[in-house]
């Protein structure tokens, strides 16, 4: 399997093209079996970021999946995790988010600890390969059936397509139902 077509993109095995993965993401998928379930894309860097992905390949923005990092405190402990959602909706990070990490205020990681933290590139992060003991939070719309989603592949210049319902199914996953809001209409 592991070969998808959405809009512009068509993918190859991640087992085929290895070079365009993230290490940690690269053990992931082969400690879990994947390597030939998810498929790669090679982009250009420049249009890694979500919107820019969506408009130079002619994506539905329901086929592209953020991964982002958040933390909190509770009594000097930190809590970090990261949630998947859909991108047309953003992670309820000061309600649903705060209260699974039973934090008193949760908050998107700054860009330069995510990156060590991950060993993944900014604006390529993936809940695939993420430090053990983190919780990865999706959307339950993530994971709804017949939904193959676009992430990133731990580094700006390709992007994972793969069944959403794979995301739910990573050790650490929690599926949330309203983890993501809907973003308002422009």
């Amino acid at each position: 399997m592991g070969v998808f077509t959405l809009g512009g993109l068509t993918t190859a095995p991640a087992s085929s093209r290895t070079e365009l993965l993230a290490s940690p993401t690269l053990d992931a998928l082969g400690a879990l079996g994947w390597l030939d379930e998810v498929g790669v894309v090679e982009i250009d860097p420049d249009v890694s970021d979500t919107a820019a992905t969506q408009e130079r390949f002619g994506l539905a923005a329901d086929t592209l999946a953020n991964c982002v990092v958040v933390g909190g405190k509770r009594e000097g402990v930190e809590s970090i995790a990261a949630c998947v959602v859909l991108a047309t909706t953003r992670a309820d990070v000061n309600g649903t988010v705060k209260r699974l990490l039973d934090v008193r205020k949760a908050s998107f990681l700054p860009m330069e600890r995510a990156v060590e933290l991950t060993g993944m590139e900014y604006g390529g992060i993936t809940p695939i390969g993420l430090p053990a003991g983190w919780p990865v939070l999706v959307d339950s719309r993530v994971v709804a059936d017949g939904v193959v989603v676009i992430i990133g592949s731990g580094v700006r210049r390709s992007k994972l397509l793969l069944p959403g319902r794979l995301l739910g199914a990573l050790p650490s996953a929690q599926v949330i139902d309203g983890l993501g809001m809907e973003l308002p209409v422009r």
